[in-house]
């Protein structure tokens, strides 16, 4: 009887085991993101004079809003004809470099070296991207920043 015990006991404990794991537990959570959407990367940087008449030179990426991809989805209009030199697969790419530049030149190098300069010009980019142009961007990068 003991040996008997010996065996069924342990098979019971990983049967009642592997029936909780399956039936019982809660599914774990999944992940949240700590960037929700894609990241688009500017592909050609930026090199502009600023109102102090220093100049910066730096690289510029979005943020899109989930759901949203810059690549053109196959036998679309866009897919037909491939963007010029240094621009990338964003349809917008031009109006927004537009926008980052004239948002840019107005600043002082001053603006651009503090963080709290740096993140109120990308708050003024973002609010421009969003009233002149259909791209959701949900944050703007500002990357590589280098000022002289």
């Amino acid at each position: 009887m003991k040996s008997k015990l010996k065996i069924i006991l342990p098979l019971a404990l990983i049967v009642f085991g592997g029936v909780y794991k399956f039936a019982l537990a809660k599914p774990a959570p999944a992940p949240k993101h700590k960037i929700a959407g894609e990241v688009y990367v500017l592909p050609k940087s930026f090199l502009l004079n600023l109102s102090d008449g220093k100049y910066v030179s730096m690289g510029v990426a979005l943020v899109l809003k989930e759901g949203y991809s810059a690549v053109p989805a196959a036998g679309g209009h866009a897919a037909a004809a491939s963007p010029p030199d240094g621009y990338g697969s964003l349809p917008q790419e031009p109006v927004i470099r537009s926008i980052v530049t004239d948002t840019v030149t107005d600043a002082s190098s001053g603006q651009l070296v503090s963080r709290k300069g740096r993140d109120a010009l990308r708050t003024r980019i973002l609010r421009r991207i969003d009233k002149h142009t259909d791209v959701p961007a949900s944050d703007v990068l500002l990357t590589d920043v280098a000022v002289q």
